[in-house]
Formats: structure tokens, C-alpha cells, sequence
């Protein structure tokens, strides 16, 4: 079985879990692809048989895909994926994860599931960035979230916002959010936006900051085309695909869809959206329950 690999930023626990991971791995008699960031992150002094790929190389031949860390090294890894759907799983070697949801006690047995077979596949909808002039080097979909900031000022931004043609709003804000429904547990969330289940079909609109009280997130479907127009006293803004970023000024043209294709996101048995949010938002930690 082909499987690739992707990490970063390693601390020296971290690779020691990693070393295990590979080990099981091993055993599994697998082939290893693993990304050149994660090779030179990861440091150890065990001879494992490690293939190296690039951001851009097909992956196709590969049977599944392990992002080792947290959220954003999961959103990371399906930028290798991309359309080639191939499954992930996440394994979280950090903190909060909201999608990568499998703990270091857990691998193990994941894996062990993962081999018998013994998983589900969640299809998660990505949003796709059509601009002029062309941005993020041909990477133009993401996850969780699209957003245009200010950049190198106080004052706010105004954003023209229309929806399949029809202008929704000008908000007078420090920006606005675009998410999908994965990526409303993310940036959205904290910027008030609501909580929306991943197979909703729907993108969330959400301003950050706006200056306007009355501005609120908006909850539109996601077979719409969603443009945008820039204006503010600074001539550079801040767009972003997730967490990768890029500067434009306002003649910049963009315009939001969804994606053809789908991240696919392997689940463990037990393993369920609601269950995740109990954990990670604490929701039940009321002495009444």
C-alpha cells in the first residue's frame, strides 16, 4: 500500500512519535511517500526508506495520505491532494483540532482500522478562487476559508459584495470572511459567524470587524458565484486561501465558486462532526447534565 506524508515544524516529541508512526507503518509493508517539507523537518536516526515528493508532483498512485500535526498542517496536505481526492486522515500532534481528530493514543488503532478497512470516507465541499490576474501559484482552492483583509493601516476597508450578480452589501469592515461549512468552526466562528454542518451545501458570508452594528453573517448556498470589489485608503490588501496569502491592490477582480472536486476525510468508527464539536467547544461541561 502507498501512503504519503505530511508535517512540519517538528518538536523532538513530535518525531519521536513520528518514528513510531513509521514503524507501524513498516509493519504494514508500505511504501512512503513523505513531502520535502516534511523532510527536512524531521530528524532521526533510524534508516527508514523514505520517497520524497513536491508541492505539484501527481500523487494519484497513492493510496492514502497522513497529515501529522494539527488543522492547518491537515489544510496543508490536501494542497498536495487537491484533485486527486485522495483520502486523509488527520493525526494531531498538537492542540485544538478540528479536523484533525485523531490523538497520538489513538493512532495506533487507527491505523490498525485503516488497513482492515474499517473506516468512512466524510466528502468535504472546497471553495475555488477565480481571479484576474491569476493568484496563489494554480493552488486556487481551499478548505476552510477565502477572506480579503486590510493591510499596513487602521483604517478599515470597503468590500462590494455581490451574489450571483446581485450586490448583497458594501460592508465598511477590516475585511470579510468567505467559508465553507468546514471552515466554520475556524476563522468564521470567531468573527461571530454561525456553526453550519458540513453537508449543508452552503457557503457562509461573514464581515470581520464591520463598522456597521447592523452587518451580520449571511448564510447563502453554495451554487453561487460570490464577487467581490475592493476600495480603502490603502492601495494593497490582504487575500487568503486558507492560510497561504497573497497582496493585491483594487483592480484585482475575484470571484468565489465551488470547487469540482471534494476533500475526502477518513473516519474512524465512533467518530462523528457532533461529537467533535462536544470536545473541542466543551459543550456538556454544565454541572445540570
Amino acid at each position: 500500500m502507498r501512503i504519503g506524508i505530511h508535517g512540519r515544524d517538528f518538536q523532538q516529541k513530535s518525531s519521536r512519535f513520528i518514528e513510531r508512526v513509521l514503524t507501524m507503518l513498516g509493519r504494514y509493508k508500505s511504501e512512503i511517500y513523505v513531502s520535502s517539507k516534511f523532510q527536512r523537518h524531521f530528524k532521526s536516526s533510524h534508516d527508514f526508506k523514505l520517497r520524497e515528493f513536491e508541492q505539484g508532483d501527481s500523487l494519484k498512485n497513492l493510496d492514502f495520505f497522513l497529515s501529522l500535526g494539527g488543522d492547518g498542517t491537515l489544510l496543508e496536505s490536501i494542497t498536495y491532494v487537491g484533485k486527486h481526492e485522495i483520502p486523509v486522515m488527520g493525526i494531531n500532534t498538537g492542540r485544538l483540532g478540528f479536523l484533525a481528530t485523531i490523538s497520538r493514543e489513538e493512532t495506533e488503532h487507527a491505523l490498525d482500522n485503516l488497513f482492515k478497512g474499517n473506516y468512512s470516507i466524510d466528502e468535504r465541499t472546497m471553495l475555488r478562487l477565480v481571479s484576474d490576474p491569476k493568484l496563489f501559484d494554480g493552488i486556487r482552492f481551499a478548505l476552510n476559508d477565502f477572506t480579503i483583509m486590510k493591510k499596513d493601516t487602521s483604517s478599515m476597508i470597503t468590500v462590494h459584495v455581490s451574489v450571483d450578480g446581485e450586490l448583497l452589501n458594501s460592508y465598511w469592515a477590516d475585511g470579510v470572511i468567505v467559508s465553507t461549512p468546514t471552515g466554520s468552526t475556524g476563522y468564521s466562528l470567531s468573527c461571530g459567524g454561525p456553526l453550519v454542518f458540513p453537508e449543508s451545501e452552503s457557503f457562509i458570508i461573514t464581515p470581520v470587524s464591520p463598522h456597521n452594528l447592523g452587518a451580520r453573517p449571511i448564510v447563502v448556498s453554495d451554487r453561487s458565484e460570490i464577487s467581490f470589489r475592493i476600495e480603502g485608503r490603502s492601495k494593497k490588501f490582504l487575500v487568503s486561501l486558507d492560510s497561504r496569502f497573497e497582496t493585491v491592490d483594487e483592480t484585482v477582480k475575484l470571484k468565489i465558486l465551488k470547487e469540482r472536486y471534494k476533500a475526502h476525510l477518513i473516519q474512524m468508527p465512533g467518530q462523528h462532526y457532533f461529537k467533535t464539536l462536544r470536545q473541542k467547544l466543551n459543550w456538556g461541561l454544565d454541572l445540570r447534565n
